[in-house]
């Protein structure tokens, strides 16, 4: 099992990033899928996460929810993170991954993408 991880980079306050998890080597179709971000010095937090069934239901992050949006391409087996109003406390590098049950914990996700750096200067 593989999630590779794109998009991320430097960008303004107030600026957009779309961040990609490609995943390969199984079919995800009864998986959550989920973000979560750690910055320097910080524990790894929840950022949202979307079930393949049920019509893709998203729960997010206080906050991030208005300002970034989870979406799927099942025929692609890719999640996005759309980062809208990004904001300096944004910075972090962001982690895709896949798990069986849908919450907030990153111990209940079995596989991890990489990971990828976003910036977002004042």
């Amino acid at each position: 099992v593989q999630l590779q991880v794109s998009g991320g980079g430097l960008v303004q306050a107030g600026g957009s990033l779309r961040l990609s998890c490609a995943a390969s080597g199984r079919t995800f179709s009864n998986y959550v899928m989920a973000w979560f971000r750690q910055a320097p010095g910080k524990e790894r937090e929840f950022v949202g996460f979307i079930g393949w069934r049920s019509g893709g239901i998203t729960t997010y992050a206080d906050s991030v929810k208005g300002r970034f949006t989870i979406s799927r391409d099942n025929a692609k087996n890719t999640v996005y993170l759309q980062m809208n109003s990004l904001r300096p406390e944004d910075t972090a590098v962001y982690y895709c991954a896949v798990g069986s049950y849908g919450n907030r914990l990153s111990a209940s996700y079995s596989y991890w993408g990489q990971g990828t750096q976003v910036t977002v200067s004042s």
